[in-house]
């Protein structure tokens, strides 16, 4: 049935009676109760009176005695040419009680895992969608190629058969697994086979698979100090036992780590989160050595790797030992977030279970995007992308550097060394940043405080703020309107 209503109307007391009266007199208790309890929404269009009639097979004659009740109480309306509607209870005020609350009872207990979630979710920093400027982590949205986006969405609805719009396969279209294994061997110089890629949502959605695979309550993870919320979160939240790495200049570094066996080790090796430390050869081999005499798993996010390793780049840990190291990544950052495509390469023995937690939590990487996605980078579209936005990256951070040491030299001290698509102002001991982030985002400025990403007491205060998304004139009009905050803080 088009309208999909003669469930409801049965749901709300209807049955067809045995005579005439009754039959169109039940229809009409029906209709108005569905309307009562809101199941029928207001301006909710009815059926035609001969589709009714067909799908409850009743006479035409009953549907149009039953309307005609309705639209005299006005609990509908006749608009001619267009057919019935449900009146507004604006209009009409409804006053009926259909029937008596049930008493409250209990509900089922909230999981101890659950829990942990929603306990932890308060760490993680978390924007509203009142501006971009200037939120760590996004791209130069605004010279993504959308022409080219469009075109190649276009053809593949235009060339889609029928069978393709069945199932997908739970780690990923081939195509694009294929065009990755490429894309990696081309430009970060990595070999993986093609069963061990596995497309995901993004790099948080790789760490969830990998933290249900391997993780027990009180495994030991070690995360670099700083290091990115979001992962942290997620380590706590599963009730891992989080030991914090110090940094030096050459990057994560494994002496005095108070550990004993540590089951993961979570880097971001090209471009440290956030402090932007790239780590040296020599550290990745002492971390790999490390990790398999202690019989661990290094997580590689390289979520920056373009950025940070456009001139002067260094093997991925990954290329160094592909057994020892899950290795993620993401074109969520390299395109836009809203695409919400990442990929992870996992050891071999780990396939089937991850593949198998997969296949049994979450389907929700489009397929449709993902055979796009496939085309943009087979025709090359990603690879000249990538060199543009780069290119204005570049001219965008001089900007911000410039513009912002006008205003703010003296307070606030940049990190112009971090090769990201963020940078790090430094604050005197004395500015709370945490309460200086919170006033700029009620400004519509966002910036997140530093200390957010240290584990522990010792923490060093700053702002974290990106600039790659904003045009030049936005950021020189908002890093002046920056001051004017910062002065009345």
């Amino acid at each position: 049935m088009n309208y999909n209503i003669s469930n409801i109307l049965k749901n709300h007391g209807y049955n067809r009676g045995t005579i005439e009266k009754s039959k169109y007199f039940n229809l009409y208790k029906s209709i108005k109760n569905a309307i009562i309890s809101k199941t029928l929404s207001d301006n909710f269009k009815l059926p035609p009176t001969r589709t009714l009639a067909k799908d409850l097979e009743l006479s035409r004659s009953t549907v149009i005695k039953a309307y005609e009740l309705l639209l005299l109480e006005k609990y509908i309306k006749s608009k001619p040419g267009s057919g019935y509607f449900v009146n507004s209870s604006k209009t009409k005020k409804i006053r009926h009680r259909l029937f008596d609350p049930p008493s409250k009872g209990d509900y089922p207990s909230i999981s101890k895992r659950g829990n942990s979630f929603r306990r932890n979710i308060q760490i993680i920093n978390s924007e509203s969608d009142k501006g971009i400027a200037f939120r760590p982590g996004l791209p130069p949205l605004d010279i993504f190629p959308v022409s080219q986006w469009k075109s190649l969405t276009n053809d593949y609805w235009k060339k889609i058969r029928p069978s393709q719009l069945s199932y997908s396969s739970t780690v990923g279209l081939i195509s694009l697994r294929e065009n990755v294994r490429n894309y990696l061997k081309i430009n970060r110089s990595i070999n993986c086979s093609l069963d061990q890629i596995i497309i995901t949502t993004g790099s948080l959605h790789s760490l969830s698979l990998i933290g249900d695979a391997l993780i027990n309550p009180k495994d030991e993870v070690v995360v670099e100090n700083p290091t990115y919320p979001h992962a942290f979160n997620l380590f706590n939240s599963l009730k891992a036992q989080v030991i914090s790495g110090n940094l030096d200049s050459q990057g994560l570094s494994i002496k005095n780590l108070k550990t004993s066996k540590p089951k993961l080790i979570y880097t971001t090796p090209s471009n440290q989160y956030p402090t932007g430390i790239k780590m040296t050869l020599q550290r990745r081999i002492e971390v790999l050595n490390w990790a398999s005499k202690k019989g661990a798993l290094i997580i590689e996010d390289d979520y920056n790797h373009e950025f940070s390793n456009w001139e002067n780049p260094i093997s991925a840990i990954h290329s160094l030992d592909d057994n020892r190291v899950v290795y993620l990544g993401t074109f969520n950052k390299l395109l836009h977030p809203s695409l919400r495509v990442g990929y992870m390469i996992v050891p071999k023995y780990l396939i089937d279970t991850v593949t198998s937690l997969y296949e049994q939590s979450s389907r929700f990487v489009s397929p449709s995007q993902q055979q796009v996605l496939s085309d943009f980078i087979e025709k090359d579209f990603l690879n000249k992308h990538l060199r543009k936005l780069i290119e204005v990256s570049i001219e965008r951070k001089k900007i911000f550097v410039d513009s912002f040491n006008s205003f703010f030299e003296k307070e606030i001290s940049l990190d112009t060394l971090n090769p990201g698509m963020h940078i790090t102002g430094f604050l005197h001991n004395s500015v709370d940043d945490k309460k200086l982030a919170k006033l700029m985002r009620s400004k519509n400025i966002i910036a997140h405080p530093l200390s957010n990403y240290y584990l522990g007491a010792k923490h060093q205060k700053g702002l974290v703020m990106g600039y790659c998304s904003v045009n030049n004139k936005t950021i020189k009009e908002t890093i002046k309107k920056m001051k004017i905050v910062y002065d009345s803080f």
